[in-house]
């Protein structure tokens, strides 16, 4: 009886100050004819916060819905997401159940005096309830024991995300809320209205996401000690490739254009050729460790965009090695040419000398040869096989020397002059190639 009687007390503190509380009924301060509150008595008489509704019977059925108030960032280094939310969460108590049919908003702090579930948030970094300039909760009671509970919360959530594809990527989160301690023997969670319990997501406006679509879940969780009820708002977000195309693809394939400059410049203006490769190079290697700057040095995805910039760098390191390779091809034609020219005179003069007396002694000669060959007895002990036959190991040098005469022959620029000309179209070319093949590959695969 104590205990009843100072339950009843503990609530009269907390109404109105227009009201006070008597013995067996609620009067009003200016008035002493005032109708009790109809079923006041049942929250404070036999009322136990500490066991749930239907204790013992029957699971409670908690209805959720959410308003997405914000989503304020969306962060890839650490891989998560930070939301302000609106959770409401409705149940029936049939110890709250009163006569009528009014509801009653009673102050949030009487919160602290029922029971309310246990509901938590699945893969929350950190959370908090806001409490500016007083808790922001709601407690509304109706006459047929229905409570509705409504929080503002901001959390952050870890959110697992693929980067392979960034920044063309299509991120898919999750916020999942769950009970902690009562297993689905002692409460269910539903959402109240389907997909339709889900508000204000369709309104965010992300720096970097659209939202694609989402959907609502309803789930178990599995643990040891039982299985939990949980629900799930999936959503998957959209990144806005419009700010890297101009951060970053913009500016990488200009320097690729702009070492293609170097092939209308003759092989002599070495420095001018050189400056642009270099300076090329230097200014693809600042984009490449700015685009990594941006993300953890933990995550070790190759991405989409790692691949353009590799193919970029790629293409101006190989502008840079054709200027290396053209020259250097010509300074060996020009070195070969230069001794050459000096004995070309004497050598078409001795050729010019040579006269018919000459051609006649290498004839006279030759037929000598012939008929001295012909007067040899052949003999097995005169003719020796080995002076007539060239050795086999010396033929097989000499058809190896040929061939590798030939395969250099066929590797050695004849014409350097052509290297630039033939660059200026394979080069754009292959690159428009490799840009169709990989923007297909990443937006439509």
């Amino acid at each position: 009886m104590f205990c009843r009687y100072f339950c009843f007390f503990s609530w009269c503190l907390f109404l109105p100050t227009q009201r006070r509380c008597s013995l067996g009924h609620v009067s009003d301060l200016h008035s002493s004819d005032t109708t009790p509150l109809p079923g006041f008595e049942n929250l404070t008489m036999g009322y136990n916060k500490y066991l749930r509704p239907y204790f013992g019977g029957e699971p409670v059925q908690i209805a959720m819905s959410l308003d997405i108030a914000s989503i304020s960032s969306i962060s890839e280094s650490d891989m998560d997401y930070t939301a302000t939310v609106y959770l409401r969460q409705r149940w029936t108590d049939p110890r709250l159940v009163f006569h009528g049919n009014k509801s009653f908003t009673l102050d949030a702090r009487l919160v602290e005096l029922l029971w309310v579930p246990d509901t938590y948030i699945v893969e929350s970094k950190r959370s908090f309830l806001h409490d500016v300039t007083v808790g922001n909760r709601l407690i509304r009671l109706f006459s047929n024991g229905t409570i509705l509970y409504a929080l503002r919360i901001t959390t952050t959530v870890a959110c697992s995300m693929d980067l392979s594809k960034y920044p063309m990527d299509t991120q898919t989160c999750r916020l999942q809320l769950e009970s902690w301690g009562y297993d689905e023997n002692d409460v269910t969670f539903t959402w109240l209205r389907g997909n339709d319990s889900v508000h204000g997501i369709e309104k965010l406006r992300l720096s970097q996401y659209t939202v694609e679509r989402y959907y609502t879940l309803v789930s178990k969780s599995q643990q040891e000690t039982g299985s939990y009820p949980r629900l799930i708002l999936q959503f998957e977000l959209r990144r806005n490739v419009l700010y890297f195309i101009l951060e970053t693809y913009v500016p990488s394939t200009l320097l690729v254009m702009l070492s293609w400059v170097s092939f209308w410049i003759t092989l002599d203006s070495v420095p001018a050729r050189t400056c642009i490769g270099v300076t090329t190079v230097l200014s693809m290697t600042t984009l490449m460790i700015g685009s990594r700057s941006s993300l953890s040095k933990t995550n070790c995805f190759i991405k989409a965009i790692d691949v353009y910039l590799g193919i970029c760098f790629s293409f101006i390191f190989g502008a840079l090695v054709e200027y290396a390779v053209a020259h250097y091809s010509s300074s060996q034609k020009r070195a070969a040419k230069t001794p050459q020219e000096e004995p070309a005179n004497e050598l078409t003069r001795e050729m010019e000398e040579v006269n018919i007396a000459n051609i006649l002694n290498r004839s006279i000669t030759s037929y000598k040869r012939k008929i001295s060959f012909t007067s040899i007895e052949i003999s097995s002990d005169n003719v020796n096989c080995r002076d007539l036959t060239m050795k086999t190991h010396e033929k097989i040098k000499h058809v190896l020397r040929n061939k590798m005469h030939r395969i250099i022959g066929y590797f050695t620029i004849q014409n350097p002059s052509n290297v630039d000309h033939y660059s200026k179209l394979l080069f754009p070319l292959f690159f428009m190639l490799v840009n169709v093949f990989y923007w297909a590959y990443y937006l439509y695969f």
